[in-house]
């Protein structure tokens, strides 16, 4: 009796289906390349399933560094200061009120954002001093870059909920719904920025 055929088939049945890439662009209202713009993508008609893990945020020459995260819900933060002064971090926002008082080094507690949401965060001593953290419960998400890109990788082709979002845009949060092609897919969104205030340096 000949088996392979059958074997053959199983084979094929075991291969994963062909994952797809979701390339993105952001622009302000000018058409400059817009940085630290967040993208979340979650497949239609599936449970979210983000993998919390271990993040860092800095503090160096006086700033949060980086300005934005965009993290899994559980996910468990550390803010190390290398300045040679204290910083105390905190956040009045819904998704996440907690204060570190003042400290120097790495010995602040780190800090489990366990909800969904945007988390602003400030130094009680700086006031200038901004970051923030999207947290959220969406399989895929990302930071664009310099040059106002990023790419999703490694989606099943299908329909997506998708949203976009940056700290600075007038318009708050964008969400849409399209199609993931198993050849990739590009989206572009521009945002109108708010105006920025006097010290804001983002790194």
């Amino acid at each position: 009796m000949n088996l392979f055929p059958f074997a053959a088939l199983l084979v094929a049945l075991a291969l994963p289906a062909e994952a797809a890439d979701l390339g993105i662009s952001f622009r302000d209202a000018a058409g400059l390349p817009l940085e630290f713009a967040v993208a979340t993508a979650t497949p239609l008609g599936k449970p979210a399933g983000g993998k919390p893990g271990k993040a860092v945020i800095d503090q160096v020459d006086r700033e949060f560094v980086p300005y934005v995260s965009v993290v899994s819900v559980g996910t468990e933060i550390s803010f190390p200061n290398q300045d040679d002064i204290r910083h105390s971090v905190y956040s009045f926002s819904p998704a996440k009120r907690f204060e570190l008082k003042l400290y120097s080094g790495t010995k602040a507690t780190p800090v489990v954002f366990d909800k969904p949401g945007v988390v602003a965060l400030g130094c009680n001593i700086h006031d200038w001093m901004l970051a923030y953290v999207y947290v959220t419960e969406a399989p895929y998400f990302g930071r664009s870059d310099a040059r106002g890109t990023l790419t999703l990788k490694g989606l099943d082709p299908g329909e997506y909920e998708v949203h976009l979002w940056h700290p600075d845009a007038s318009q708050g949060e964008q969400v849409t719904r399209l199609r993931v092609e198993a050849s990739g897919t590009q989206l572009s969104q521009s945002f109108t920025l708010k105006p920025k205030s006097a010290g804001a340096a983002h790194q």
